[in-house]
Order: structure tokens, then sequence, then C-alpha cells
């Protein structure tokens, strides 16, 4: 079978240990992403099945329709909103997804809050051009952390929170706020209370269509001058420029941010800032996190090829 799998940036996937799962398998890998559709459709045209890495290539109708030997794509992890699952459908595509782990994502935030409040990128780059001590950063104890959505990454935040003497005040709809109820967190009486009350604030929530632009402007105008804001979750659910504004006007006062509108994204304006610290989606960038995510992926594969498919989203395909 001819595999392609597109994106690996750091040319990981050779290297691990779960690659001898589809070492007979004609593999192709990728380094780069392309979004011109004629370009990657030449890349897939004889391919079989593609393995894609999360989200970082959008797979369309139009780029279905330009793939003839195309039969599955395994999705590492469970998100989906790339694939237009339908058009895989009518075009005879299965789509397997795997589990998605909390641990290095919910890691990843906590090194995110720590880097803002304590300016330590900031202080990192003075230090190397021979300047001590430029910048005064806040403690954590007894301040209050904000976690907007209450899932398995949210619920992981909390309790490295908690580990960290902070007070932790969750927001979100209704079942989120009966289960951090349930686990003793303090929830919010508002949305606009959560925004005005939180130092930290982390953003939590699967992007779906009710969570789009879930986060304003004017959610972000409450929040403290000496506020951070974390998103590690998706750019898109802050609407379009409201945290950039809300950055040059000061409230929140700062951010750190792992996702972006278009990625890569290298030239994105909030990179240039001094107030926001930025990782280019490292949030589940992680060895042990590959393992499962590519290991589920092949197994999949491996399992479709036999002719016992497993984990298809799309079974009517079949």
């Amino acid at each position: 079978m001819k595999v392609v799998i597109l994106d690996d940036y750091q040319d990981a996937v050779k290297n691990l240990d779960c690659y001898h799962k589809i070492r007979n398998f004609d593999v192709m890998v990728y380094n780069d992403t392309v979004k011109d559709v004629a370009r990657l459709s030449e890349r897939l045209k004889d391919a079989e099945a593609i393995v894609l890495i999360r989200e970082r290539t959008a797979i369309t109708d139009e780029v279905l329709s330009r793939l003839p030997e195309l039969k599955v794509i395994c999705q590492t992890s469970r998100g989906i909103a790339h694939i237009d699952l339908e058009a895989c459908t009518q075009h005879g595509v299965a789509v397997t997804v795997g589990t998605p782990s909390p641990y290095a994502p919910a890691e990843l935030c906590w090194g995110l809050i720590l880097s803002a409040v304590r300016h330590i990128p900031t202080e990192v780059v003075a230090l190397k051009s021979k300047q001590w001590q430029t910048t005064i950063g806040r403690a954590l104890a007894g301040r209050t952390l904000g976690i907007f959505g209450y899932g398995n990454i949210g619920t992981l935040v909390a309790r490295y929170g908690k580990a960290f003497s902070m007070n932790i005040l969750i927001w979100g709809r209704e079942s989120t706020l009966a289960r951090a109820r349930n686990d003793g967190h303090e929830v919010s009486d508002s949305k606009e209370d959560f925004f005005t009350r939180s130092d930290v604030l982390t953003l939590q929530l699967p992007l779906v269509e009710g969570t789009r632009g879930i986060v304003g402007q004017s959610d972000l105008a409450r929040m403290k001058s000496s506020a951070v804001l974390i998103n590690t979750s998706r750019a898109a659910l802050v609407q379009p420029g409201a945290l950039l504004s809300a950055l040059k006007a000061g409230r929140p006062g700062f951010a750190a941010v792992d996702v972006y509108e278009d990625e890569p994204a290298v030239n994105h304006p909030l990179i240039g800032l001094d107030n926001v610290v930025c990782t280019p989606h490292l949030g589940f960038v992680e060895r042990d996190n590959y393992e499962l995510y590519f290991g589920e992926a092949f197994d999949n594969l491996l399992a479709f090829c036999e002719g016992k498919p497993q984990s298809i989203i799309n079974p009517e395909v079949l």
C-alpha cells in the first residue's frame, strides 16, 4: 500500500518506535506544509492511505476529487475539523481516529503560565545580551486561575494549579460547571465575573460551531491589567483581531499563545509584541504523545488493510 504522511516538521515519524509497524508499506513522508490544492493533490495523487498529523492539512472535497486511489485517512488523535467527512464518505474514503492524551498539552499550558508570569523568555534573551534582571515577575500562590472549559485537559490544569496554591475558578456550559462543582472547585456566577476575577485565564475548549469566537473584545477588556491570558487550545476561540487589540490596550497585560488561525504562523502579529510569549503549536508535540498518536494511526491502517477496520467514524463508507 502507498502511504503518505504529511507535515512532519521535525522529520520525527521515521524515528519513532512505532514506525516499524508500517515498514512493509511504500511510505512517503513530507516535512513541509503545502496549502495550494494543486500542489497538495500532486503529492497525494498516488496515495492509497494518508496519515495526518493533527489538523496541519485540510482535506477538502476539492482535494479528494483529485485522489482516485485514496481508500483511507488515518487521523492522529480525534479532532476532524479539518476533514470534510461528508465528502470522504461520498468519495468512498474511510476515516479513522485515535485517542487523545491530555498530559502533554496540559503540561505545555503550565509551562506557558510560568513563562508569562515570571517573564522567563525575556530574561533568557536579556542574559544572553549580558543584562542582569530586567523585569519583575509575579507569584502564583494565592492568585486566581480561571479555566474556561473543564474537560480532560482543563481538569489536569486545575490539578496543577492547586499544586501551586492557586484559587481555581471554572466557567463553561452547565455540564462543565456541574462537574467542576462535584470536584470541589468554585464556579463563576457569570462569564463577565469570570473574566474580571481571573489573574491567569486559560482557554481549554474544543473548537466547535458553538465555541468559535466565544471570547470577544468585551470579555478581554474586563480582564485586569496584570492578568495573563493563555491559549493552547484553538486560535478561533477568540474573535479575529480581538486579542491583538486587547494586548495593545493593556487588558489583559500579558498573553501566552500556542495556536494561530493559519499555521505555520511565523509572521503572526502577536509574535512581535513584547507582552506575549508565543510558541509554535507545541501542545501535543512530545515524543510519548507521538508514539501514542502514530501507534494508533498505524494500527488502524493495518486493521483496515487486513479487512478488520476499526475506529472508523464514517462506517457507512464500508
